[in-house]
């Protein structure tokens, strides 16, 4: 297991990994350096001034974001009547279709409202998946592509948008 020591220069500092959408931080109350072990996430402090390994022990910490959020797909649930009738829902195209998978990818930014069914959308190169359901309305953005996996009959109204429609 390889370990990273760190010099601090300030009271408080931040280590971020490398891993995309996830971020490792740690933090020193004294000045002093750091070993972190990357594989488990544990941290011990050395003296600066002994070089002897103190008890001070610290654990880093993970954020993770929403696949939402990393693939920028944008999500209304249970979307009231009221902003279904604003943005003009019953004017947009129809699209329905029963159980099967369809690869997918996205010329344009497109606004979904799913009026029946539920679709598993699996970014591509991802192992896990968004679910929505009747009752969504879902902004795919420009460029995404995916996998969508229908498990019964599905039917939704969508709308092409331009950069900056909402």
């Amino acid at each position: 297991m390889k370990s990273l020591t760190l010099s601090l220069n300030l009271k408080v500092k931040a280590l971020f990994s490398r891993e995309p959408n996830m971020a490792s931080v740690i933090m020193a109350t004294t000045l002093g350096s750091f070993s972190v072990n990357r594989s488990s996430r544990d941290c011990s402090k050395w003296s600066s001034t002994n070089g002897k390994r103190s008890g001070l022990t610290v654990k880093a910490m993970r954020v993770e974001k929403s696949l939402e959020e990393l693939y920028e797909v944008r999500v209304e649930r249970k979307v009231s009547p009221d902003r279904v009738a604003e943005l003009g829902v019953s004017r947009w195209s129809m699209w329905k279709t029963g159980k099967c998978k369809l690869p997918w990818d996205w010329q344009v930014d497109q606004l979904v409202y799913i009026e029946e069914g539920e679709v598993r959308v699996v970014p591509e190169g991802s192992k896990q998946f968004m679910q929505f359901v009747a009752g969504d309305l879902v902004r795919y953005p420009k460029w995404f592509e995916a996998d969508l996996w229908f498990n019964g009959p599905y039917q939704e109204r969508y709308s092409f948008r331009a950069y900056g429609d909402d």
